[in-house]
């Protein structure tokens, strides 16, 4: 289809538009159809395209952003001028602070407002200045022959280097303009696909690598991002070394795996002081890993050397310094250094690995085996009853405060994709972000949502949307009608029962499913959990399984919470 006009032989503003995102491979279009963007929408659907409407802009770009993790191509979020664009901004800085490659395609009314000296306009301010902060590329379609331009820039931008989010402003004056145009180039053809590392460094990482006495790989979100998986397995399977998923890295390899040891478990502490190489992959090394510095990294081996993959050169040796940087894209750098690692030798690791890791699975079994059985339901045994329901590939999605540590301590992940705002703990995410994982795996796998009450009706309207798309996505709630990790921090500031407006009145969401279509369930029992599961997973459409669970632990016995404070509030809880 070329969607040139056949008397002028030009082709239309929006059409092209269309025509430079299906060449970067992109097949799917959010947001809200107002005659801004309905153009695009148009033109999208005509392609069958996925051309989903949220009910808010922010829930949509949550949705692309999911898109864009699980594809590992740039997504796009369409705004209606004014208003619909201003509810973009809360998705926009998640996706700065997240690096992902959303892009934003924002409606704007025509340039002569941008020039006009007038007050008052309605549905009118200048867009660009208020996402500028968060957006690594701001592009304005001035002229309409700039389409191409502007367009490849932003792509350029959210794909190089640390991927992350752009702008582009579409202005209503040229919804309707036509221009010739060549065909729309391959990506390849207009900026850098392949981001290769230098070869003598690859020597030099594989060189420290085969003299190791203990490497371990420390892994982060990036693996996802990139769809770096089979790369990283391979990786681990040359190296026969530890894999230490940061929290944002959970799941890159699943938890069951023989050389999976989580970041802060005692038996990745061990490692961590007994290796004398670090291979970091995908992680920003930042915070939640204690910057690869402080706390575990203290204690064993002092001169330990790190080796860092990592896309963009200006991160290297910021947050801790890197013995060899490894500048380049990890599904590139990987298998150039698995080649390199082929021409030597490599000693199989001590019988250690083997002890932790069996020391670990049998303390996170003995963990499991030991939820209680109370009523109210225990949040442990919650996530315990609810996981253990899921396929082994199902795609998991968190959200939530406390929820997340019951969670990470409660939820051993058998799946290789796991989507939560790591990098900025971004509430309310979750139920956007199950919904674009949805469309983007199609039928052949199951979403699952793990998420807080509170955290879940940030956009709860969006349950329609996933009823209208037919999406079976299942949304496991942990409910203690509280804002449950708020109540920690107001007991230790002003004392028990002294915290404000931390409790809220509660809901039945199994009925506000059924009010939209979905399936819903309602739990008080631990024994009514898995056959709530079980409806949930055959019913074939959206479903919610409500939890109730006893707030008081929820709230006040969160496993990990002492972990947390080591990196996050230090001193202050």
């Amino acid at each position: 289809m070329t969607n040139i006009d056949s008397k002028s032989n030009q082709t239309s503003v929006p059409v092209r538009i269309i025509d430079l995102l299906e060449a970067e491979g992109i097949h799917s279009l959010f947001g809200i159809p107002d005659p801004a963007i309905q153009h695009l929408l148009r033109e999208a659907s005509s392609r069958d395209w996925d051309v989903v409407a949220p009910h808010h802009e922010s829930a949509g770009a949550f949705m692309a952003d999911a898109m864009a993790r699980m594809t590992g191509r740039p997504a796009v979020i369409c705004g209606n001028e004014g208003p619909g664009v201003a509810n973009l901004l809360p998705a926009a800085i998640c996706a700065s602070k997240e690096k992902i490659p959303v892009i934003f395609i924002a409606g704007q009314r025509a340039r002569r407002f941008d020039a006009r000296v007038r007050r008052s306009q309605f549905q009118y301010t200048h867009q660009p200045e208020f996402f500028r902060p968060a957006m690594k590329y701001v592009g304005i379609i001035e002229f309409a022959d700039q389409v191409d331009d502007v367009f490849h820039e932003a792509f350029r931008h959210a794909t190089s280097g640390t991927p992350g989010p752009v702008y582009i402003e579409l202005p209503e004056d040229h919804l309707d303009t036509k221009c010739p145009f060549l065909p729309a180039p391959a990506p390849e053809q207009y900026r850098v696909v392949r981001q290769l590392a230098d070869p003598q460094q690859v020597r030099a990482a594989a060189g420290l690598i085969a003299n190791a006495e203990l490497p371990i790989i420390l892994c982060g979100t990036g693996v996802h991002t990139s769809r770096g998986h089979d790369h990283l397995e391979t990786i681990a399977r040359r190296l026969k070394c530890p894999v230490i998923p940061t929290w944002g890295g959970r799941g890159a390899m699943p938890e069951t795996d023989s050389q999976v040891l989580p970041y802060a478990s005692a038996q990745a502490n061990e490692a961590i002081a007994a290796a004398d190489v670090v291979l970091a992959i995908g992680t920003g090394i930042g915070e939640p890993v204690h910057y690869g510095t402080d706390y575990h990294w203290k204690e064993g081996n002092k001169d330990r050397k790190w080796i860092y993959v990592e896309r963009d050169p200006l991160n290297i040796g910021v947050n801790r310094p890197i013995d060899v940087p490894l500048v380049g894209d990890l599904n590139d750098v990987l298998p150039q250094l698995v080649d390199e690692l082929k021409t030597l030798d490599i000693a199989r690791p001590s019988d250690q690995i083997d002890r932790w890791r069996s020391s670990f699975a049998a303390e996170r079994r003995t963990l499991l085996e030991a939820a209680p059985d109370t009523y109210p339901i225990h949040p442990g045994r919650m996530i315990l009853e609810t996981t253990k329901c899921l396929p082994d590939d199902a795609v998991i999605v968190r959200d939530g405060g406390c929820t997340s540590l019951w969670e990470f301590a409660y939820h051993e992940i058998r799946s290789r994709d796991y989507l939560w705002t790591s990098k900025f703990g971004h509430l309310g995410a979750g139920l956007p972000y199950a919904i674009g994982a949805q469309l983007a795996v199609g039928n052949s796998r199951r979403v699952c949502l793990i998420t807080g009450d509170s955290a879940f009706q940030f956009h709860i309207s969006e349950i329609e949307t996933a009823v209208r798309k037919n999406l079976p996505i299942v949304c496991v709630i942990n409910y203690d009608a509280a804002w449950g990790m708020e109540h920690v921090p107001a007991l230790m500031a002003f004392g028990e029962d002294q915290d404000t407006e931390v409790k809220w009145g509660g809901a039945r969401f199994d009925k506000i499913a059924g009010a939209y279509g979905a399936h819903g369930e309602y739990v008080e029992r631990t024994e009514e959990i898995a056959p709530a599961m079980e409806r949930a997973l055959a019913c074939g459409k959206t479903a919610i399984v409500q939890v109730a669970v006893d707030p008081k632990v929820n709230a006040f016995q969160a496993p990990n919470f002492a972990e947390f404070a080591t990196w996050y509030g230090t001193g202050l809880y």
